[in-house]
């Protein structure tokens, strides 16, 4: 029996976003009330064999979640904004998505080390340091999610989160797809972005932590160039513990990235339920060929 392909996705405005085997589907539901379901094929470059390649495919994989999330995000905006008779260009999209990049790395790399620079002096150990840098990224990182999370149109994105989990857990649980399968399971899942965001902080204070004080230029660039590997190696985490999440010391480590969750996801209303069914069955249709 062949190995069962793990589906996930990301939610999105009004929607959600699945990545299937060799193809990822949108499910939006419009300002009319329909659902708006889009499916293309994946590029060969996130599909080939480097995809199975430890390590590297993380660092692909990365680059695929952005891509995909970036146009996903741009898709559903656009399907909000039509009855309007407005749209999203190309550069505005180009611009949202450079500013968000930019944002990303400002906040949580390169704020929490100007943060620490401030107490240098008064730190003797390079390794304390760089750990406490560590620590307040990661604090930074639970209290923007914590904050974002109490924004009312966020608060519907979460609740997309949750339906996506939801669908994704009855399907691998051998479900068929409707509300009432999807309504028994939990919103949180061990292999969702939140968790691996979680991971890549907790990675980043113990690879940082030992490579000293270098002169503040050096410091902020190893914290740009040195992100790709850490996301590479916490996307091995959670794979790991995605395929043996039944085995007791790997739920003892995935606890705080479920709990994470918490933050991150909302119970979801049936229609919401029902957008990322209709995600999730389009992917699988079109991986069919159907």
């Amino acid at each position: 029996m062949s190995k069962q392909h793990l589906y996930g996705g990301q939610a999105i405005i009004e929607g959600v976003m699945i990545r299937g085997k060799h193809y990822s589907s949108i499910g939006v539901r419009n300002p009319s009330g329909n659902i708006i379901l889009k499916s293309e094929p994946l590029s060969t470059i996130f599909t080939g064999r480097l995809r199975q390649v430890p390590l590297l495919r993380g660092i692909i994989i990365l680059a695929e979640t952005l891509i995909l999330g970036m146009k996903a995000l741009s898709y559903s905006a656009n399907i909000q904004l039509e009855e309007e008779g407005e749209e999203l260009s190309k550069l505005s999209i180009s611009l949202m998505i450079t500013f968000s990049l930019l944002f990303a790395v400002g906040i949580f790399f390169i704020t929490p080390l100007f943060a620490i620079r401030m107490f240098d002096s008064y730190i003797s150990s390079s390794i304390v340091s760089n750990f406490i840098e560590g620590l307040i990224r990661l604090a930074i990182f639970v209290v923007y999610i914590f904050l974002i999370g109490r924004m009312k149109d966020i608060r519907r994105v979460f609740a997309y989160h949750g339906a996506e989990h939801m669908t994704i857990h009855a399907r691998e649980n051998g479900e068929s797809l409707n509300i009432e399968n999807v309504r028994k399971y939990p919103t949180a899942h061990p292999r969702c972005g939140t968790a691996f965001l979680l991971v890549v902080m907790v990675v980043a204070v113990i690879v940082f932590a030992f490579l000293g004080r270098p002169p503040i230029e050096w410091r902020i660039l190893s914290r740009i160039i040195l992100i790709p590997l850490i996301a590479a190696a916490s996307y091995e985490m959670i794979r790991f513990s995605g395929t043996h999440a039944t085995n007791i010391l790997v739920k003892f480590i995935t606890a705080p990235n479920l709990a994470m969750q918490r933050l991150t996801t909302r119970q979801p209303d049936d229609d919401q339920i029902e957008v990322a069914i209709a995600a999730v069955t389009e992917a699988i249709k079109a991986d069919q060929g159907k």
